[in-house]
C-alpha cells in the first residue's frame, strides 16, 4: 500500500530543493502513526524523517514505519536539522505556524520560500479509508451506547456537570480514550446556546436538556446530538422539535456521491425558513469529522464543493429560541454512491423523561 506521506509528497515535491514539514498532532498521526505529544515529519525527494527528543524516541521507532527518527535536542534543534538540509521551498501548516516559530524558521532557512500545506491535506484527508470509518464508527457506537446510559440517569436536582462527567466516565469506561470536545449539556434557557458548555446550573422539570458529545477511539472523533425534555413538553417545544426533526431527516435524502453541500443545507435551512425560524438557525448544516472533530468538508450555504463517496460528516439542524430553548438533533454518517451509511443510531424522535 502506498504511504500516506508518499502519496503527498508525489503531489507537492516538484522542484528541486522541495521540502514538507509537518508537526500538527493529527496530521503526525494520519502521516506517521504517531501518537506522542511532540514530534516533526520532515520529507523530501525520496527522504521522510521523524524528528522527536529524547522522550519519543523509542515510542516513534515503532510507530513510525518507513521513517527515519531523528533525535533532536537542545544543542540539535529542528531548526538545525532544517538549516543543514537547506530546502528551497518548504510546505509548512500555516495553521500551527505561530510567529515565534516563523521566526525561527525563517532564521534558520534564510531565502527559503514558506508555502501553505493546509489545503492540501485536507484534501486528501477528506475521504476516509475503510479503516478510518471503522474507527469513527466504533467511537459512534460508544456514544450511542453512552445516551442510552445517560436518559436512564438522568433526573431532577442533577446539574449539567454531573450530566456531562456521567457521559465521559460512561464512554472512557467503555473503550474511549478521551473526549472529541469539551461536552456540551445545555438545560432550559440555556438549551437556545449552540455551544452551552455543562455548567453547575441544575436541570428542573419542564426543560430540554440538549447534549452534544462525542469520544474518541484510536485516534478518531464521534460526535451526536440528542435533545431530550425532562417531563412533559409544552406545544410549542413539540412544535420546534417537530421541525427540527423533519429538517435533519429530509436533508438526509440528498447526501450522496456527488451532492453539493450547499444544497444539502439548503434542504434543511428551507424547512426551517418556512417555519417562521430562520433567523433562529445560525449555523451551517455540519462538518467533516475524522482525526479533528471539525474538518472538511462543511455542509454550509458557502460551500458549492461536492459530497464524494467516503467523506465522514454530520447532519445537524437547530432552532434556538434566546431566552426560552433550542433544540438540535445531530447524526453522524459516512457518504456512500447511492445516499449515506449512518453511524449514530440512537432514536431520535422525542424523549420525555
Amino acid at each position: 500500500m502506498t504511504k500516506r506521506i508518499e502519496i503527498l509528497t508525489n503531489r507537492i515535491l516538484n522542484r528541486e530543493g522541495d521540502s514538507v514539514l509537518i508537526y500538527g498532532k493529527a496530521n503526525r498521526r494520519y502521516y506517521a502513526s504517531f501518537t506522542g505529544t511532540s514530534g516533526f515529519i520532515y520529507s523530501d525527494s525520496g527522504n521522510d524523517y521523524f524528528l522527536t527528543d529524547s522522550r519519543y524516541v523509542e515510542q516513534a521507532k515503532k510507530q513510525c514505519k518507513g521513517f527515519e527518527v531523528i533525535e533532536t535536542s537542545n544543542d540539535h534543534t529542528v531548526f538545525d536539522f532544517l538549516a543543514e538540509r537547506r530546502p528551497n521551498r518548504l510546505f509548512v501548516e500555516g495553521n500551527h505556524v505561530t510567529m515565534a516559530f516563523q521566526v525561527k524558521l525563517e532564521k534558520s532557512l534564510k531565502n527559503a520560500v514558506l508555502v501553505g500545506l493546509d489545503d492540501i491535506i485536507a484534501s486528501q484527508r477528506i475521504v476516509k479509508d475503510n479503516i478510518e470509518i471503522e474507527n469513527i464508527s466504533y467511537a459512534a457506537k460508544i456514544a450511542d451506547k453512552a445516551f442510552s446510559h445517560i436518559i436512564k440517569f438522568i433526573r431532577p436536582g442533577l446539574s449539567e456537570n454531573e450530566i456531562a462527567l456521567e457521559l465521559e466516565f460512561f464512554m472512557r469506561r467503555n473503550g474511549a480514550s478521551g473526549l472529541s470536545f469539551e461536552t456540551i449539556v445545555a438545560s432550559g434557557a440555556r438549551s437556545s446556546m449552540p455551544h452551552g458548555t455543562a455548567t453547575d446550573k441544575i436541570v428542573e422539570k419542564g426543560e430540554f436538556i440538549t447534549m452534544d458529545f462525542g469520544c474518541v477511539y484510536e485516534g478518531y472523533c464521534s460526535d451526536m446530538t440528542r435533545t431530550v425534555h425532562l417531563g412533559a413538553a409544552s406545544k410549542e417545544e413539540k412544535s420546534v422539535y417537530g421541525i427540527v426533526l423533519k429538517a435533519q431527516k429530509k436533508a438526509l435524502e440528498y447526501i450522496r456521491n456527488g451532492a453539493l453541500a450547499s444544497s444539502v443545507d439548503k434542504i434543511a435551512r428551507d424547512i426551517i425558513i418556512e417555519n417562521g425560524y430562520g433567523d433562529f438557525f445560525g449555523h451551517g448544516l455540519g462538518h467533516g469529522v475524522g482525526l479533528d472533530v471539525h474538518e472538511s468538508p462543511r455542509l454550509s450555504p458557502g460551500n458549492d464543493d461536492s459530497l464524494s463517496s467516503g467523506m465522514v460528516v454530520t447532519d445537524e439542524p437547530g432552532i434556538y429560541l434566546p431566552g426560552k430553548f433550542g433544540v438540535r438533533i445531530e447524526d453522524l454518517l459516512v457518504v456512500r454512491d447511492e445516499g449515506f451509511e449512518i453511524l449514530s443510531n440512537s432514536t431520535k424522535e422525542l424523549i420525555e423523561i
